[in-house]
């Protein structure tokens, strides 16, 4: 497996968790979705489908584990930063053999190409704090 394809699961799964979080559909719906209708070349959907499960599974603790970290309400922040942040924390938190700069430097690259203009200090800035503090 190359690291790329690991990044192109992330790509795919911060915007599955994004779909999930607005829709609020059935998480293995929306897992079938992507997997159907997506491009998947390149892609370690295995990986894929363990981010999506991972961070709908532990959702209420990657939650809390944010929180404390925040300079605003969680629900403040943008469905597309809190897709990000959520899958981050999940590696970061569950993922023991992804590095710590790997689920960082991830986050802070979703969050230059999906979210606004200066998400990515707001990412790293929060997964700085979540690492200090685990």
């Amino acid at each position: 497996m190359k690291p790329s394809e690991r990044r192109k699961a992330r790509r795919l799964a911060v915007q599955a968790i994004y779909s999930w979080q607005l829709t609020g559909n059935n998480i293995a719906d929306v897992e079938h979705e992507f997997i159907t209708e997506q491009n998947l070349d390149g892609v370690d959907v295995a990986y894929f489908r363990e981010l999506l499960a991972g961070v709908s599974a532990k959702t209420t603790q990657i939650d809390e584990l944010l929180k404390p970290h925040l300079d605003r309400d969680f629900s403040e922040v943008s469905p597309v930063e809190k897709a990000i942040v959520r899958l981050a924390t999940f590696e970061l938190t569950f993922k023991k053999d992804v590095p710590f700069k790997v689920a960082i430097n991830e986050g802070i690259e979703l969050a230059k190409a999906f979210g606004a203009d200066d998400s990515h200090k707001f990412v790293n800035g929060l997964l700085d704090k979540i690492v200090k503090n685990r």
